[in-house]
């Protein structure tokens, strides 16, 4: 099984609050991207990566510049606006022998070994799989106006993280069959579950956490700087 990351990096930082896109900001001594590519480095069966960038982005050759991990970093190429768009150009930029891939978030930095390894050994037995974690609130569903209208079981719920990981064909064939329906799509897994393909859950990590606001720059400084001093 040949497993290749699109790394998803196309995000403008504007829900973040800085002019720097979040993915380029420097914490515990460099930026953050570069703890991401440390982190899937540790997967051996990680053998190629291919970062997906937003036009104009003059940060991500500077940052991996003379830099090497025990994967190949393919050449960046351009995202769209839609997640899917941006997958559609990763996949599209891959070998040709590759045929499981990982869809990750940059600003996931914390992908640990036993996770990357239980999300793909759990795909490559059934094809497609998301890391999850039971969620501990209870969830309500409400109308447009904030009214209850259920409170689902949870048992039956799983807050879902990347890598998502799938067949690249059954990727490639999702994509075509929900086109006109892709906006809809929140994550990389619904595509693949409106399309008919089965989705299983691996083991997720509550350290593997998307910084998306400051406060979340600061916890991950201080779990990269707990595990220095460790």
């Amino acid at each position: 099984m040949k497993v290749a990351v699109l790394l998803l990096a196309a995000g403008s930082g504007k829900r973040f609050g800085s002019e720097t896109p979040k993915q380029y900001l420097e914490v515990a001594g460099k930026p953050l991207i570069s703890h991401t590519l440390d982190s899937l480095a540790a997967e051996p069966r990680i053998e190629v990566v291919q970062a997906v960038i937003a036009a104009h982005d003059t940060w991500f050759d500077k940052v991996v510049h003379n830099q090497t991990w025990g994967f190949t970093l393919l050449p960046a190429v351009l995202g769209g606006a839609e997640r899917s768009i941006s997958m559609q150009h990763g996949l599209a930029a891959l070998p040709d022998d590759i045929d499981m891939v990982a869809v990750h978030d940059a600003a996931r930095a914390l992908p640990s070994k036993a996770l990357l390894q239980d999300v793909l050994d759990v795909a490559e037995q059934h094809g497609a799989a998301v890391p999850g974690l039971a969620v501990v609130d209870t969830i309500k569903r409400i109308d447009e106006h904030g009214q209850v209208l259920e409170t689902p079981a949870r048992h039956s719920l799983m807050a879902v993280q990347t890598p998502q990981v799938a067949r690249r064909d059954w990727f490639e064939t999702a994509l075509v069959r929900e086109k006109e329906r892709l906006h809809l799509h929140t994550d990389d897994a619904s595509v693949l579950e409106a399309a008919g393909y089965p989705v299983f859950i691996s083991a997720g990590d509550v350290q593997n956490r998307k910084v998306t606001t400051p406060n979340d720059m600061l916890w991950l400084q201080a779990q990269l700087l707990g595990e220095k001093s460790g």
